[in-house]
C-alpha cells in the first residue's frame, strides 16, 4: 500500500503516467492508490442495501427517463467522480509498456487535443446529470454533493463546485484557470490538502464560509469608528469618508497601491493627528487623477470613479486613527462582497446599526435564484457553442472554431442584468462573479485554440460592472452597491490574472446604479399642510426603539418625516436589460400604509390601477417584469417574495399573466418555502422564489 511520503508519491506518479489507455480496467485501482497518497479512507465494498452505499464504486443512480446510471466513484454529500483515460500522441508512447504499444489502445482521446477536451467536458456533463438525479434519500445531509471530480487516469484531476447544493451548474473550482490539476501537482502539499478536503470536508472549501467571518469583523470595526465620528459629523458624511478609507485599504492589500502603504501612513499619522486630514485628502486627490503621490512617495495608478471625485477627509484623533489601523490589519482580499454590502450598510447607518450582529442572507441563498434565472440559460448557450467549436476544430477549421467562441465572448460581454431593488448589490455581485467564471471558460477555450490576439481582446471586450444595472431608493445603499461591484470585480481580476494591473482608470463611474424609486415616478411633490398651515408628518417607517417592557424593536414615534402629495404619479420605467432579478421589499398589503405612508400608497394605487389594492408591495415588481417579458423586452425574470405571493389576494395580480391564452408566461423554476433573512428586520422568514419565462414550458420545483 502506498502512503503520503515523497517516495510513495513519486512511485505513484511514475507508475500511473505509464499506464495503458483503458479506463474501466484501471480507474478503481488508480483511485484506491490515490486515496492512500492523500491519507484518506479507500472506498467501501458495495452492499445490496443502497442506503448503506455512501462511499462506493459503481453507485447506482436512477436517471430521468427510467434508465439506471452508474457513478464511477460516489461519496455521499461530498462528490460525484467520473473517470476517463486518455492516451498520449503516438510519438510519445516510447516509454509505455510493450503491451500498450502492441495493442495500440488510444483511450478516451489523445491528450492535449480538442477531442480530449470534448471527452472530459462530456464526462463533466454526465457527472452533473448523476448529481442532479440522486434520489431524495441521498440528500439527507443538506443537499447534493458540492463537488464533481473528473479524472483522466494517470494524467489530470479536474474539480467543479456547486456550493448551493441545489442542483445548479457545477463550475470550475477554484476558477477556470486552475481547476485542472496535473498528476505531478500531487507532490505539492497544498494540492494534497485541497484534494483531502474534497474527500473529507468539502464544505470547508466554500470561499464564502472563510470570508464571511473576516467580513463581519471588518464591519464591526467600522461601526465602532462610525459611532465615534457621528458625535460630531453628519452620518452621511461619515459614511462616504469611511467608504473611501475601506477602498484604500482594499487597494493596498491587492497591490493596486504599494503593499502596506496606507497602513504605514496611518501609523505615522497617529503621532501627528493634525496632519491626518490634509495628508489623506492629498492621497485621495492623487488616486482620483493618477500620478506621483507625494504622500506615499510613489507613482500610483488613476482610480477615478465617483468614489474619489470628492476627497474630503474627517479630522481624527489618535484613538480614532487606531480604529482605522485595526480595520486595515484585516486581509481585505478575503472580503466577501455578497454579504459585505449588507454588513457595511448596517455599520454605517445609525438606524440599521442595531442589526449588525443579526443574521444576513448567505451567498448560497442568493445563488439559488441567480443560477436558474441568468446563468443556466447562458450556460445552455455555451454548451451549444462548445459542441460547434469541437466539431469545427476536429474538422481542421480552427479559424471557424475561434470565430464561434469569440462571438459568444462578445455576446457574454453584452449581457445586461437589472436588479430593480438592488439594495447593497448582493444579487448583482453574485451575478457578476458567475458571468466572470463563464467568461473564464470561454477565454480558456480561445487560448486552447491558439487565439493570438487574446490579450488585446480581453481589454477591449470583457464582462464588467457596467453590465450590472440597479435601481435603489436608498442613496447610501446605492453607493455601497457600486463599491461592492468594483471590489468584487477587482478581486476576480487579480485572482485570475495575477499581477496584470487592470486598465486605468481602475474604477469607472458607469452610472449603472440609479438612485430612485423603482415602481413609482412623479413630476414633483408638495408638502401636505394641516388646517393651521403646519406640515403634516408621519413615522419615517424605519426608525425603531426597544419596547420598555418586551425589549422588542417598535416604531419610534419621534422619528418623523413630512407627508407629501405626489404630482402626476405614474409607473417608473426600467433601463433595458436581458434579465431581471431581485429581492423587492417584504411589505405586505396590511403594512404598506404604516411603513410607506398614506401619501405614497395613494400615489401607488393611482399609478397602478390594474393591480388590486389588497396585494403586497412586491406585486408591482412582479407585474412590471411580466409586462416586459410579454413585450419581449426581457428574456427571464426571477424574484424573491414572501410566501404570501401564493395567497388568493396576491394571485389575482399574477395569475392573469400565467393563464393568458395569447401570451402565456410559465414559472420555469420555483422554490415554494425557502429560508431567508428579511432585510427590513434581519429576521428569519420563509420565502418563495420564482423564475418566469415566456410561453408554455415545463417548470422545475425545488423542494
Amino acid at each position: 500500500m502506498l502512503d503520503s511520503s515523497d517516495t510513495s508519491i513519486d512511485t505513484f506518479i511514475a507508475r500511473w503516467r505509464a499506464s495503458g489507455a483503458a479506463e474501466r480496467a484501471n480507474y478503481q485501482l488508480f483511485l484506491s492508490e490515490l486515496c492512500d497518497v492523500l491519507s484518506v479512507e479507500r472506498p467501501h465494498p458495495t452492499t445490496p442495501d443502497e442506503s448503506a452505499n455512501a462511499y462506493v464504486f459503481e453507485k447506482r443512480v436512477p436517471l430521468p427517463h427510467g434508465t439506471t446510471g452508474f457513478i464511477d466513484l460516489y461519496h455521499r454529500g461530498r462528490f460525484v467522480l467520473e473517470a476517463k483515460q486518455g492516451s498520449e500522441k503516438p510519438a510519445d508512447v516510447a516509454g509505455h509498456s510493450p503491451t500498450q504499444q502492441k495493442t495500440g489502445r488510444r483511450g478516451t482521446a489523445v491528450r492535449g487535443t480538442s477531442s480530449w477536451d470534448t471527452a472530459l467536458e462530456k464526462a463533466r456533463r454526465q457527472a452533473q446529470t448523476y448529481a442532479r438525479s440522486l434520489p431524495p434519500q441521498e440528500l439527507t445531509d443538506g443537499g447534493r454533493p458540492p463537488f464533481l471530480v473528473i479524472v483522466d487516469v494517470g494524467n489530470t484531476i479536474e474539480l467543479y463546485s456547486e456550493f448551493t447544493r441545489s442542483g445548479g451548474n457545477y463550475i470550475p473550482f477554484p476558477d477556470p484557470h486552475s481547476y485542472r490539476l496535473p498528476l505531478e501537482a500531487l507532490r505539492d502539499d497544498t494540492t494534497r490538502d485541497l484534494l483531502r478536503a474534497v474527500w473529507d470536508d468539502p464544505l470547508s472549501l466554500d470561499p464564502a464560509r472563510r470570508s464571511a467571518q473576516v467580513t463581519r469583523e471588518i464591519a464591526e470595526r467600522l461601526a465602532t469608528l462610525a459611532i465615534s465620528l457621528e458625535q460630531a459629523y453628519d452620518p452621511s458624511l461619515v459614511a462616504h469618508f469611511l467608504m473611501r478609507c475601506l477602498f484604500t485599504m482594499f487597494a493596498e492589500d491587492v497591490r493596486l497601491l504599494p503593499e502596506g502603504a496606507f497602513t504605514e501612513l496611518l501609523r505615522s499619522l497617529q503621532q501627528d493627528p493634525g496632519s491626518f486630514k490634509p495628508m489623506v485628502e492629498h492621497l485621495w486627490g492623487t488616486m482620483n487623477s493618477g500620478g506621483f503621490s507625494v504622500v506615499l512617495r510613489r507613482a500610483i495608478p488613476r482610480f477615478n470613479g465617483g468614489l474619489f471625485a470628492e476627497q474630503e477627509a474627517l479630522p481624527l484623533d489618535e484613538n480614532q486613527i487606531q480604529l482605522l489601523i485595526d480595520a486595515a490589519r484585516a486581509d481585505w482580499r478575503d472580503v466577501e462582497p455578497a454579504i459585505f454590502g449588507a454588513l457595511l450598510e448596517r455599520a454605517l447607518d445609525p438606524v440599521e446599526r442595531h442589526k449588525l450582529g443579526a443574521h444576513y442572507t448567505p451567498r448560497s441563498y442568493v445563488e439559488r435564484l441567480v443560477l436558474p434565472t441568468i446563468i443556466e440559460p447562458l450556460r445552455a448557450e455555451w454548451e451549444g457553442v462548445q459542441a460547434a467549436v469541437a466539431q469545427l476544430a476536429q474538422s481542421g477549421n480552427d479559424r471557424g472554431a475561434i470565430a464561434e467562441a469569440a462571438a459568444f465572448h462578445r455576446r457574454l460581454a453584452g449581457v445586461r442584468v437589472l436588479d430593480p431593488a438592488c439594495g447593497t448589490g448582493n444579487f448583482l455581485y453574485v451575478t457578476l462573479e458567475h458571468l466572470k467564471r463563464l467568461e473564464g471558460e470561454v477565454l480558456n477555450t480561445l487560448r486552447d485554440l491558439g487565439h493570438g490576439q487574446l490579450s488585446l481582446d480581453i481589454e477591449s471586450v470583457m464582462v464588467t460592472p457596467q453590465q450590472l444595472l440597479g435601481i435603489e431608493v436608498n442613496p447610501r445603499a446605492a453607493a455601497i452597491a457600486e463599491l461592492v461591484l468594483w471590489i468584487g470585480y477587482l478581486q476576480w481580476h487579480l485572482r485570475t490574472r495575477g499581477d496584470v494591473r487592470p486598465a486605468e482608470p481602475i474604477i469607472r463611474d458607469f452610472h449603472n446604479i440609479e438612485r430612485r424609486d423603482a415602481v413609482l415616478d412623479w413630476d414633483g411633490v408638495e408638502p401636505l399642510l394641516d388646517a393651521a398651515g403646519r406640515p403634516v408628518t408621519r413615522w419615517d417607517g424605519r426608525t425603531t426603539k426597544p419596547h420598555p417592557v418586551t425589549g422588542e424593536q417598535v416604531p419610534d414615534e419621534t422619528a418623523r418625516i413630512p407627508v407629501y402629495r405626489y404630482l402626476n404619479p405614474r409607473p417608473a420605467e426600467w433601463p433595458a436589460a436581458e434579465f431581471v432579478i431581485g429581492n423587492p421589499p417584504f411589505i405586505g398589503a396590511k403594512r404598506m400604509r404604516e411603513y410607506l405612508g398614506d401619501d405614497y400608497v395613494d400615489a401607488l394605487q393611482t399609478a397602478w390601477p390594474e393591480i388590486p389594492q389588497a396585494t403586497d408591495y412586491v406585486t408591482r415588481w412582479w407585474h412590471k417584469a411580466a409586462v416586459l417579458l410579454k413585450q419581449d423586452r426581457i428574456r427571464q425574470f426571477g424574484f424573491i417574495t414572501t410566501n404570501s405571493l401564493r395567497q388568493s389576494f396576491n394571485r389575482r395580480a399574477i395569475e392573469p399573466h400565467l393563464k393568458s391564452d395569447k401570451q402565456p408566461l410559465s414559472i420555469v423554476f420555483a422554490v415554494s418555502d425557502h429560508p431567508w433573512i428579511d432585510s427590513e428586520g434581519s429576521a428569519a422568514v420563509r420565502v418563495t422564489m420564482t423564475v418566469v419565462a415566456s410561453g408554455n414550458r415545463e417548470g422545475r420545483l425545488l423542494i
